[in-house]
């Protein structure tokens, strides 16, 4: 199944939204992946295809929710295509807003109803690449073509020789640094880990830290002042969730360390008061959990008038283009190929990496085309 190409001469009337396609998808893992205080054992996403009255379909993924999968599918095919069907795919912002109302609903996680909206959000911003035929980076800034790569790893395991092997797989696969877990032990065992990191990737290596609100304020300053000399890109969400925004503050005003979050805040507001608050140096806030490209590129708006940098929490296919789009962005990031077998096998024309860069796909849209041998082999409902 080929991702189509725009016919000449668009109207609004051509791209007409008649039907909607979403397919799950769960991956198994080798293995289990431990962080701070989580774990995972499968690699899911969702695809969205929105049919147009013009025959142009959209092709792109979103997301890596794992147990309410099936609940933010049910929200797109129940409760959003209902107010999509017959408007035109050109009208994203009139579009973005009708997909609200299953927000509205008090009683269940309102996250999964953004996932939800953020899944046909970037299948319609999709559609209005390829009908302009031009990349969406282009088309939303065009301010690069291609972005500095890290590698979320550093995962924890018995074996601190396994932190060299890790780090020297990374910059086999042309990652210019990782971005490294710490915050599961006490903040001199992670430091001396971090440590291990920093001597097995070299000076020239780029790396942060991400401690996914493992440590309290206090364990996070002492880890902070234990690596201040190893030249850390970044500290990412170093603290628990009780008083984030001011513990990760006092983090950074009192070490000088970077901080960086926003991939835990589910809505607009949160992230403006994360950065308004002074708590970050750069928002990573999650184009799939937030709504999609369109609440994303209104946060990075506001970010720029703070002076904070965005970040994007994995989901490379999107965020490449959105990062690419605007001057304040930082890096590419996304997991090796046991972590994340998704963006390596499901993108049938994914960009290499060279040189520690990943160049933004030139194709119309998000650029993607999909390998629908895998994504049937991986479907995690029967198809229709």
């Amino acid at each position: 199944m080929q991702a189509t190409a725009a016919p000449s001469n668009v109207s609004a009337d051509d791209l007409i939204i008649e039907a909607v396609e979403v397919i799950p998808v769960r991956v198994p893992l080798a293995k289990k992946y431990q962080g701070s205080n989580y774990s995972m054992t499968n690699r899911c996403t969702i695809v969205t295809r929105v049919h147009t009255r013009n025959g142009l379909v959209s092709e792109v993924y979103n997301g890596d929710t794992d147990a309410e999968q099936a609940v933010i599918v049910d929200i797109i095919r129940n409760e959003i295509v209902p107010h999509l069907l017959g408007r035109t795919a050109l009208s994203t912002e009139a579009c973005w807003e009708a997909m609200l109302p299953p927000t509205y609903d008090i009683l269940r996680d309102r996250s999964l109803a953004l996932q939800a909206v953020a899944c046909v959000d970037s299948a319609l911003w999709d559609l209005v690449g390829k009908a302009l035929g031009v990349p969406l980076f282009r088309l939303w800034g065009g301010y690069r073509d291609r972005l500095p790569a890290i590698c979320i790893g550093g995962y924890y395991t018995d074996d601190d020789a396994d932190i060299a092997r890790q780090i020297e797989w990374y910059r086999e696969l042309g990652f210019a640094g990782c971005k490294f877990k710490v915050g599961r032990l006490s903040p001199a065992e992670d430091a001396h880990r971090t440590r291990l990191a920093r001597k097995a990737g070299g000076d020239d290596f780029v790396l942060m830290v991400d401690a996914n609100q493992g440590y309290t304020r206090q364990k996070a300053i002492e880890f902070a002042r234990l690596t201040e000399d190893l030249g850390l890109r970044w500290f990412e969400e170093p603290v628990r969730w009780l008083n984030d925004r001011l513990s990760m503050r006092d983090v950074r005003l009192t070490t000088g360390v970077r901080v960086t979050a926003g991939q835990s805040e589910s809505t607009r507001a949160g992230l403006r008061d994360l950065i308004s608050a002074g708590a970050v140096d750069a928002c990573n806030a999650d184009a799939s959990w937030i709504g999609g490209p369109s609440e994303w590129r209104r946060v990075a708006a506001l970010a720029s008038m703070y002076e904070v940098e965005m970040a994007h929490h994995e989901e490379p296919q999107v965020s490449a283009h959105l990062l690419a789009s605007i001057p304040h962005g930082t890096y590419l990031e996304t997991f090796d190929p046991d972590r994340d077998p998704i963006f390596w096998n499901l993108i049938a024309n994914r960009t290499p990496f060279a040189d520690g860069h990943y160049a933004v796909p030139e194709g119309p849209g998000f650029g993607l085309e999909l390998d629908w041998d895998y994504i049937g082999r991986y479907r995690s409902e029967p198809a229709s």
